[in-house]
């Protein structure tokens, strides 16, 4: 008999540790999203509490280590707090050295290999982080992108992801997609892959009043997963998704 493994799957744009509690902050606090001002260390540390109790962690909007953090690559500040033994991060856009932006991938399982992807786009700085934690199209595969505004851009973004993933029978994709699941260009995604529409639509957006589901982890119809959930990540404009998915214990055998 197949044997499962729980993992504790977490997903959370931590909008580089500043806060935003309503919408005139996104004006009257233009400032964090240049200065290393306000209180994004003990944010940070919130948010490392916050993943400390879960076993892989996508986040969108960490900065790689600019003027606005302190020159701090905050995926490796939050992983070393929370106590992960594996992480890494893709910076994607970097805006003369004030303000830059990264996903970030945090894991108490080692992973067999990272890949990094540019993703298509009418501006450009999006990207997908790739880690596999198994060999063959049976392993596992946990993606994070932070996907772009415009439903043109979407559409390319996830036909590209699409690609990607299309082989692999047990694949997570988590992220900020800045649109709801049952968009029409969410259907390329679900024509190519193994991946489905979430069971459950959390909305997470914004955090101070969750109206739209906008944060997403998805996951191949051969995982069962369970305990869909929206959490605070500090003072973030988004919440933060968690999911409990089951994997076979196959999907996760790396190289020996």
């Amino acid at each position: 008999m197949s044997q499962t493994r729980t993992l504790r799957m977490l997903s959370a744009n931590i909008q580089a540790g500043s806060s935003t509690r309503r919408y005139s902050d996104y004006v009257m606090r233009s400032w964090s999203h240049a200065l290393p001002l306000g209180a994004k260390r003990s944010s940070l540390d919130a948010i490392a509490q916050l993943a400390g109790a879960h076993d892989l962690v996508g986040l969108q909007e960490a900065d790689p280590g600019s003027l606005r953090s302190g020159f701090t690559n905050q995926t490796h500040y939050v992983a070393e707090r929370a106590g992960f033994n594996y992480w890494t991060h893709q910076p994607n856009r970097m805006v003369a050295r004030v303000a830059g932006s990264a996903l970030g991938l945090l894991s108490r399982v080692e992973p067999v290999s990272i890949e990094n992807h540019a993703l298509p786009g009418r501006l450009g700085g999006r990207g997908v982080l790739v880690a596999r934690f198994g060999e063959g199209d049976d392993g596992l595969v946990v993606a994070v992108a932070h996907l772009s505004l415009g439903a043109g851009s979407r559409l390319l973004q996830l036909g590209f992801i699409g690609e990607v993933l299309a082989p692999y029978r047990h694949a997570v994709l988590m992220g900020d997609f800045n649109c709801v699941p049952d968009v029409p260009e969410m259907e390329l995604l679900y024509k190519r892959t193994y991946l489905r529409p979430p069971s459950f639509c959390v909305p997470t957006f914004p955090s101070w009043k969750p109206k739209r589901a906008i944060d997403h982890i998805l996951v191949s119809e051969d995982l069962r997963h369970e305990n869909a959930r929206a959490l605070p990540a500090a003072f973030s404009d988004h919440l933060a998704l968690a999911l409990d998915i089951h994997v076979p214990d196959q999907a996760l055998r790396t190289v020996g």
